[in-house]
C-alpha cells in the first residue's frame, strides 16, 4: 500500500514515523527544522491520518507500506512509539534501505493493552450532524481522564464534514491493537548506527529492555531527555531535535 506523504525540504533523505493515533501533520514543527538540512517525509501510516483504512496492523505489513512508499532509496528513519517499531521492522528486514535510526521512546516488546479503551471509546461517540467538540471531548471523559490525550485523540475528528467522522480506522486499529501492542519475533539484526531516545518520565522504554535493543541493534546508543514523558518531540522539541541532529550529523 502507498501511503500519504507530506514533503519538505532538500538534501540527504530522513523518514518520519508517527505513533498509533497520530498523523504525519504531528512533526510539523520538528519537520520544517530538519527541512533546513534533509529532504524530511513524514508519512501517515495505512489507518492513520490521509492514507487508506485497510485491515492488517501488523508490523511487517506497516514497515511494507513504508518501504513501498519510499521505494529502494536509502534513509535515516526515525519512528516515535508505533512507528518506532515501524522503524524497527524496517531496518530488520531492509537493513540497505535505512542508513541510520532513531528509535523515539519504545521498545521491542510487548506492551500492556492500555489504548483498547481508547479505541472503544472513539467509537462509541455518536457521529450525528452538529456534533461539537466540547461533547465528544465530555464522551471520551471517562476512557481518556487526561485532557492533554483527548485533544490529541480529537484531532482526528473532522466535525466540519457532516455528519462528522474519524479520519482514523476505528474498526481495523481495534482488530489490530493485540498487533500494535505486542512484537514479532524475528531471527535478523540491524548493525547501522542506532539511536533510543527516550523520555526521562517515560515508563516505556526501561533497563531491563537494553539487552533486546542489543540483540537486534549492536551498535545502539542509548540517550535520555531530562523531564520529556513519552511524547518527547512534543514535550521537549528543542532538546529532541539536539539529540536528534547531533546523532544524523555524527
Amino acid at each position: 500500500m502507498r501511503l500519504n506523504v507530506i514533503e519538505a525540504g532538500e538534501g540527504p533523505r530522513l523518514v518520519l514515523l508517527h505513533g498509533v493515533f497520530g498523523a504525519a501533520g504531528n512533526w510539523g514543527a520538528i519537520q520544517k527544522v530538519l527541512a533546513q538540512r534533509y529532504q524530511v517525509m513524514a508519512l501517515d501510516l495505512r489507518n492513520h491520518g490521509a492514507s487508506p483504512h485497510r485491515c492488517g496492523m501488523d508490523y511487517p505489513t506497516l514497515a511494507a507500506d513504508v518501504a513501498e512508499t519510499l521505494g529502494d532509496r536509502p534513509a535515516a528513519v526515525l519512528g516515535h512509539s508505533m512507528g518506532g517499531k515501524v522503524a524497527m521492522l524496517l531496518a530488520l528486514t531492509r537493513p540497505a534501505w535505512v542508513e541510520k535510526l532513531i528509535i523515539a521512546d519504545i521498545a521491542p516488546v510487548t506492551y500492556a493493552p492500555s489504548l483498547r479503551p481508547y479505541v472503544a471509546a472513539m467509537q462509541a461517540v455518536p457521529l450525528r450532524p452538529g456534533l461539537t467538540r466540547r461533547e465528544a471531548d465530555a464522551m471520551l471523559a471517562a476512557a481518556v481522564p487526561e485532557p492533554g490525550i483527548r485533544a490529541f485523540l480529537l484531532q482526528n475528528l473532522l466535525l466540519a464534514e457532516t455528519p462528522p467522522r474519524w479520519r482514523l480506522g476505528l474498526a481495523e486499529l481495534a482488530a489490530g491493537m493485540p498487533e500494535i501492542e505486542g512484537f514479532p519475533p524475528i531471527a535478523a539484526r540491524y548493525a547501522g548506527p542506532t539511536l533510543v531516545l527516550t523520555g526521562g518520565r517515560s515508563a516505556y522504554v526501561r533497563p531491563e529492555h537494553q539487552e533486546g535493543f542489543l540483540s537486534l541493534f549492536p551498535a545502539a546508543q542509548f540517550a535520555t531527555i531530562p523531564g520529556a514523558g513519552h511524547w518527547l518531540h512534543a514535550e521537549k522539541p528543542a532538546e529532541f531535535l539536539g539529540a536528534v541532529e547531533r546523532f544524523l550529523g555524527a
